[in-house]
């Protein structure tokens, strides 16, 4: 078996194939290959690996991984932890990578999980105290006047309720006037 290089070891290695999820570097001293993949060719975001390496082009890599799969060593490479100027490492302690590797595991899908309005109107605002509203969406002042939604069907009663009241007022205001001519 040929010798691989240790796990975070840097070298310089050649550009054998570029696809559009990354691109496949040689090995120097084994015959085998690794895939620097788009997203650790740059710490910016990368569309088309093509614009950033050609074949043939000589690359400072870091070996950030090693996998076997189907029978098949699989090596990970990486170009952002790694001056290209120099092939300094620029994370000896390999804290990027853990956050890379943290951020894809911490992925989760909350697509399925919907908020109904029902959920929102029975909330209670943690400010205020009154339901329908989130404390961020409150604009209570401290001491001020406090607000809260008012059901449908009590408002079509309140409003039923103020015109018959108008109605009556002035149906005695009439019979006021008539009396004191």
């Amino acid at each position: 078996m040929e010798p691989l290089p240790e796990l975070y070891a840097i070298f310089q290695g050649e550009v054998a194939t570029v696809t559009e999820y990354g691109a496949f570097i040689k090995i120097p001293g084994c015959r085998k290959q690794g895939l620097v993949h788009k997203t650790h060719m740059s710490s910016c975001r990368v569309d088309k690996p093509s614009e950033i390496v050609d074949v043939g082009d000589k690359v400072w890599v870091k070996l950030i991984g090693k996998e076997m799969k189907d029978d098949k060593l699989k090596l990970s490479l990486s170009m952002k932890v790694v001056n290209q100027g120099t092939g300094k490492d620029l994370d000896p302690n390999n804290v990027s990578l853990d956050q890379d590797e943290r951020k894809k595991r911490m992925f989760r899908d909350y697509t399925s999980q919907k908020i109904t309005l029902e959920a929102v109107l029975n909330t209670v605002c943690k400010k205020c105290g009154c339901k329908g509203h989130f404390a961020k969406e409150c604009f209570v002042q401290p001491g001020g006047t406090k607000y809260s939604l008012i059901p449908e069907e009590d408002e079509e009663e309140v409003a039923a309720a103020g015109c018959e009241r108008d109605k009556k007022t002035s149906l005695a205001d009439d019979s006021s006037k008539k009396r004191k001519k």
